[in-house]
């Protein structure tokens, strides 16, 4: 048991795949000589190879492959013999991937038909969101270490590091290609929605970063990725600031970690750079709407909780739209005493 082949499967979001990383980082605690495969898209590989907790990476093509495609890399699960699979993100398609592949032990959250494919299941409720994602998935290997008779390690923080001299280098690199200031703290800001996350307005945004400004002197950096450059561009222009720049290019999500790492304060919605920059241990302030199933409490962070501020819109306003009702000036009064308790 000690030297398993396992495979894990978190095929969905960035932000998703990142908050299971605490349960792989537990995985490999405490079975450290087994050997752990992901299957992840391709958008999220180059993080999974970074990962200090997998060992390989299998590049998911997708539900809307073709059939040649989806019979190539179900050859190449095979062909790696894996004793288990843990599959923290279960629909239709991945159930029965896993099903064909022939794994004899075969573990998801018992939440759909679907389930009886699986060998293995752990009943969740993960609709009711009644605990965090990264404590639902950190549950599903607790339960696959003690069918396994197998003691469970609990993970450490931070679940993801550069060395100094990486981030040495990363900081200069940053300096000279976006002239920003040597003195000044970095707070990166990401208005982006990533496609699905629901985000404050601009003007909200605006009002914020100007007042932190006005406060902290802060370097605001606007990041954004693929198609958010010209929202990045009206932000900044909101903004009217020569402290504020715009980073919208980088080498791929590793390379984007990296500077991550270089900032002070990161602040954004429940995206994926905000569970990105949380991986890291920054402190972070995020936005949620009040919807039950993109809650706050559902989508935490998995930093240190004393360097997470969450702010979510009304509750009285259940709906995912309602994040325009979120009060700045009561957003700046929690800020500013969070960001002083970590000097920043």
């Amino acid at each position: 048991m000690k030297n398993q082949n396992i495979l894990v499967v978190r095929n969905d979001k960035l932000g998703d795949f990142l908050l299971a990383w605490p349960a792989f980082a537990m995985l490999k605690r405490s079975l450290p000589l087994s050997r752990i495969t992901a299957l992840v898209p391709e958008y999220t590989s180059e993080l999974a190879q970074a990962c200090p907790y997998i060992d390989n990476v299998i590049i998911d093509v997708g539900k809307n492959s073709s059939k040649a495609e989806k019979k190539k890399m179900l050859s190449k699960i095979r062909q790696q013999h894996f004793d288990s699979v843990i599959a923290f993100f279960s629909d239709r398609y991945n159930a029965t991937l896993l099903w064909r592949a022939k794994i004899p032990y075969r573990l998801a959250p018992a939440t759909k038909i679907i389930q009886f494919l699986y060998n293995y299941r752990l009943s969740q409720r993960r609709s009711k969101s009644e605990k965090p994602e990264f404590v639902y998935n950190l549950d599903l290997v607790r339960y696959f270490l003690k069918t396994n008779n197998i003691e469970a390690i609990e993970p450490k923080l931070p679940y993801f590091q550069f060395e100094n001299d990486i981030l040495k280098l990363q900081r200069t690199k940053l300096i000279q290609q976006l002239k920003l200031s040597t003195e000044r703290k970095w707070c990166f800001i990401h208005s982006g929605t990533g496609g699905s996350a629901k985000n404050l307005t601009l003007q909200q945004y605006a009002q914020l970063a100007k007042a932190l400004m006005s406060y902290f002197d802060y370097q605001i950096i606007l990041t954004a990725g693929k198609g958010e450059c010209e929202n990045a561009l009206k932000l900044q222009r909101l903004i009217n600031d020569e402290r504020v720049i715009i980073y919208d290019k980088n080498d791929g999500l590793v390379d984007f970690a990296k500077s991550i790492a270089c900032c002070d304060l990161f602040i954004a919605g429940s995206t994926g750079p905000l569970h990105l920059a949380a991986s890291l241990n920054k402190p972070v302030i995020g936005f949620y709407p009040s919807k039950r199933s993109a809650c706050a409490l559902r989508w935490q962070p998995i930093n240190e909780t004393t360097k997470q501020l969450l702010i979510s819109a009304d509750h009285k306003n259940p709906e995912e739209t309602q994040m325009s009702q979120i009060d700045i000036t009561v957003v700046i009064e929690r800020a500013i005493p969070f960001i002083k308790s970590l000097n920043l």
